[in-house]
């Protein structure tokens, strides 16, 4: 080791910690960041079980006599393996248990020579503070590192720098909004300064003169270092074995219990020069920097391409929330303005109003006034007026514009941080198979081996032959799953129709005011209690399920698993949604003749307005309540609770160190830290709130606000999570969000349909344009709610289905009135539906076709109109490739220049052609 790399390497982990020491980067010294020489930094741990010694079995001197005894000889026939009688049995367990952990010792120990034999550097740690657990440290020397970059393509920033100059006629309009936002950047080096752009080129051992390696210790940072290593353990193997065993099986089967890079620092530090870790902490982990942008270039150097993309996009939404929330405030203030002037409510609210109305339940339900529904029906002007209809046009306007917006951010951060031909190297990596798949092949090998001892074994897969039983359980849990939803749905339908019957019984007049409102609201609730449930029933059956396919890759098996799961919990979301909106109050009959479930429960029927306020009540406590218990209750109160317990058990267990004390090292107290999992579970929460926000965004206008002041919160609470309560996750590349750009697509398209039904079908929007423009006598809307109510004759009620009370209004009724066009039952077909109901059918389904055609070329419109890839990028690529190009021929002529002239000619020539760059 030469003197100069010795001085940076003991710069960076010096071993003396009785004053303040600096590492290169300027960070203060932390504990267990390097090896026992104070000189290699820790890339990678590995953690294992130790078994306890007989020394650490020795009992406390606080303890009895009698106890003190016992003890000891328990563990004196520990060590001489001489059990009493009455313990044989679990001698042969223990002795058997002891063999099993020899076996798995045999293991590490060649896997461990294999890593040594890659070229990696390894130091144990079995005595430390964590009683049980050792631990492997892995340190990656600057060899490796650039063999496994070049191997990886990995793109390294090169001497060359490209600074982009601004082709734009509109610099000062850039300046000015730059002035205007800069109290709104958050207070990192990526903010205060305009560093230019290194060009970058994948590594090449053979042109390491090309790269910038002015600052080699940090050449490869630490989120690198990190992912170098991981692709070194992915690919070391056990061969000893009858079965060759990767690292993933060696985790599978506890012989390796965690693996984790270490985070950088500690969040609380308190030296003149934080961390990465703790600016990220103060900067976008706290709650008063909630109006800031998010850093995330940092983001990004810290954790990895794949989660910088995710809070990049989940910042971009929350911002496109803020147009969204706006227009939504604004239509809630049009209903709020307009709804004194609204005349169907005034004719409802009118007290001279003398039209009663037929009962709402059988014989429990007796006869009411239609001036009782007057709340109800202005409070459904509030969400189903005109601007409601012009809401939901921008709203699909709105999600494609946010479709393209990400695309094109997409694109601005693939160049930022050169992703752009991260597809060919992704390619490469598809192919590595997962240990469950590799363990169902070795399984079918010996299969065909027992049948067939003599030939010879080719190339083997699983098949969907061998798959096929899988298919068939996934096929018949979905359906299960889907009768499952409806049966709940069916539960809460009879729930509505018990409970409203029971409460129009009640001597309590309070009671039977307000009827609906007490019934919608409960069962909502109920309803919220059970999705809730649910979620995390289906989210266990979607990785069953998954596990059961035994897919061949990572990514196979993660796109497989997020579609069951989007599946099951998008029908356990919406089912009794989708119910509200388009089943309800439509299949009811009439009086006299009315539908029944299970020949019982007699169908329930909408508000006299519609049951647009009924959606949107449903909708709003379902989001709601998403959003505030299982969204963020959950992701607050869990990890705390998680840290009391473990506090709680620090403090009982004899020994065992307290997890948020100073005196553990670096790789101890990550230990403690929560495993990373995946990304899905924040993605969906995220997808199923898109879902909310556009699918009946006409029934609430009021759910982007919502969403907007959740998702402020849900990224300071992604931010603390990943920065405080999980260990650090291996840095995945990606370009992009995968499979999620699709499903919020799919849902664009499918948020055109929806609303345009839920417009056509349940509000009362198309029946009041046919009125007025088909019926009205003065072209206004006077008489529309006389116009929708049809007569019956309550001697035709149905035996046993008459109220019990008829009198209950304090007069005789012989004519109730109930909502729907049907023929008077004095006319020769009487309660036969009337012209005017084909003539509302007929305008809604017109309405539905004219809505999505127009909205969809809309949408296609803008798609076309906004490039996927700004000007801005694909010049900016274009200049920097011809940048790279002449620099590399420049160096490359140096390089040729300074070589000596005494090769023969032939050789020179050969030389020559070898001078010009490679294929950019």
């Amino acid at each position: 080791m030469s003197q100069d790399r010795k001085y940076a390497a003991v710069s960076l982990c010096p071993k003396s910690q009785d004053i303040l020491t600096l590492d290169a980067g300027g960070h203060p010294y932390q504990p267990g960041v390097c090896f026992q020489d104070g000189i290699r930094r820790v890339d990678y741990v590995l953690t294992y079980n130790v078994k306890k010694s007989c020394r650490a079995l020795r009992p406390s001197l606080s303890i009895t006599a009698n106890g003190f005894f016992r003890r000891l000889r328990r563990s004196l026939q520990c060590c001489t393996g001489q059990p009493s009688g009455a313990n044989r049995d679990s001698a042969v367990e223990k002795a058997a248990l002891d063999q099993q952990e020899e076996e798995k010792r045999l293991l590490r120990d060649e896997f461990e020579d294999n890593l040594r034999e890659m070229g990696l550097e390894l130091e144990k740690d079995e005595h430390s503070k964590i009683p049980g657990v050792g631990f492997l440290k892995i340190h990656a020397p600057w060899d490796v590192l650039c063999r496994e970059a070049e191997f990886l393509k990995l793109k390294m920033p090169t001497k060359e720098v490209y600074q982009a100059t601004s082709r734009s006629k509109m610099v000062k309009l850039k300046g000015f909004i730059e002035d205007l936002t800069k109290p709104l950047l958050p207070d990192v080096e990526e903010s205060r300064t305009h560093n230019p752009k290194h060009v970058c080129y994948p590594f090449s051992r053979e042109k390491q003169h090309l790269f910038d390696l002015s600052d080699r210790e940090n050449f490869f940072d630490t989120k690198t270092r990190g992912l170098i290593v991981f692709e070194v353990l992915k690919r070391t193997k056990c061969m000893s074995s009858e079965d060759d065993v990767g690292f993933p099986s060696l985790l599978a089967k506890g012989i390796y219990t965690s693996a984790y890079p270490l985070h950088d620092g500690d969040v609380d530090d308190e030296a003149p020069t934080p961390n990465d870790r703790k600016i990220l902490y103060n900067e976008w982990a706290s709650y008063s920097s909630f109006y800031k942008f998010q850093p995330i270039g940092l983001v990004r150097k810290y954790f990895g391409d794949k989660i910088g993309l995710y809070f990049a996009w989940l910042g971009l939404y929350t911002q496109m929330l803020i147009f969204a929330s706006v227009v939504g405030v604004l239509v809630f203030l049009y209903g709020c303005i307009t709804v004194d002037h609204d005349i169907p409510s005034m004719e409802i609210c009118d007290k001279r109003n003398n039209i009663t109305m037929c009962p709402m339940c059988d014989r429990a339900c007796g006869y009411w006034k239609l001036k009782m529904a007057c709340g109800t029906a202005r409070a459904s002007h509030l969400f189903d007026n005109t601007a409601t209809v012009l809401f939901s046009v921008f709203m699909a306007l709105w999600a494609s514009a946010f479709m393209e917006n990400w695309k094109r951010k997409q694109m601005r951060l693939n160049y930022k941080w050169d992703l752009a031909t991260f597809e060919e190297e992704e390619e490469s990596l598809k192919d590595h198979p997962r240990a469950d798949y590799e363990n169902k092949v070795k399984e079918k090998i010996l299969k065909r081996i027992e049948k067939k001892p003599h030939k010879e074994t080719k190339t083997v897969k699983l098949t969907w032959r061998d798959r096929c039983p899988a298919y068939i359980t996934f096929t018949v849990s979905m359906l299960l799953m889907f009768f499952v939803s409806l049966a709940i749905v069916l539960a809460i339908v009879i729930y509505r129709v018990t409970t409203q019957a029971a409460l129009q019984m009640s001597t309590v007049s309070t009671a039977r005011s307000n009827v609906r409102l007490t019934v919608v609201s409960t069962a909502v609730i109920i309803n919220l209690v059970v999705i809730l449930i649910l979620d995390e029933v289906y989210a266990k059956v979607a990785v069953w399920l998954t596990q059961l396919e035994v897919p061949k890759t990572d990514t196979s098996y993660e796109q497989r698993l997020i579609i069951k799961t989007f599946i099951l919990k998008f029908l356990n979301s919406f089912s009794p949604i989708f119910y509200v909106a388009f089943m309800r109050g439509k299949l009811i009959g009439r009086p006299g003749k009315y539908l029944y479930v299970l020949g019982l429960y007699r169908m329930e029927e909408c508000a006299h307005t519609g049951c647009l306020m009924e959606l949107c009540i449903q909708l709003s406590i379902t989001m709601l309540g998403k959003q505030l218990i299982q969204n963020n209750l959950f992701e607050i109160g869990i990890p705390k609770l998680k840290k009391l317990i473990k506090r709680f058990k620090s403090k009982r267990e004899a020994g065992q160190q307290d997890p948020f004390s100073g005196n553990l090292r670096r790789y101890e107290k990550d230990h403690f830290l929560e495993p990373f999992g995946s990304l899905n579970p924040e993605y969906m929460e995220m997808i199923i709130q898109y879902g909310f926000v556009t699918l009946f965004v006409a029934s609430f206008p009021l759910a982007p606000v919502f969403a907007l002041l959740n998702n402020v919160l849900e990224i300071r609470l992604d931010a603390k999570k990943f920065i405080a309560e999980l260990r650090r996750p291996v840095p995945a590349r990606a370009k992009d969000i995968g499979i999620w750009y699709n499903i919020l697509s799919g849902l664009s398209k499918v948020a055109i349909v929806v609303n345009a039904f839920v417009i056509a079908f349940t509000s009362d929007f198309i029946p009041r344009l046919v009125y007025q423009y088909g019926y009205s006598p003065d072209g206004t809307m006077h008489g529309f709610i006389n116009h929708t109510l049809s007569y019956f004759n309550v001697t035709h009620f149905e035996p046993n289905t008459d109220p019990l009370q008829p009198f209950h209004l304090g007069y005789q009724v012989n004519v109730c009135r109930f909502k729907d066009y049907r023929l008077a039952p004095w006319s020769k077909t009487p309660y036969e539906v009337s012209k005017i109901y084909w003539a509302v059918l007929a305008a809604r389904l017109a309405f539905v076709i004219i809505f999505q055609n127009v909205v969809m070329l809309m949408s296609d419109f803008v798609d076309w109109v906004v490039p996927d890839i700004p000007k801005e990028v694909t010049i900016r690529i274009y200049e920097e490739k011809k940048q790279m190009v002449e620099f590399f021929l420049k160096e490359e002529q140096c390089k040729t220049q300074s070589l000596p002239n005494i090769a023969p000619e032939g050789d020179r020539d050969q030389s020559n052609n070898q001078a010009y760059p490679q294929r950019l």
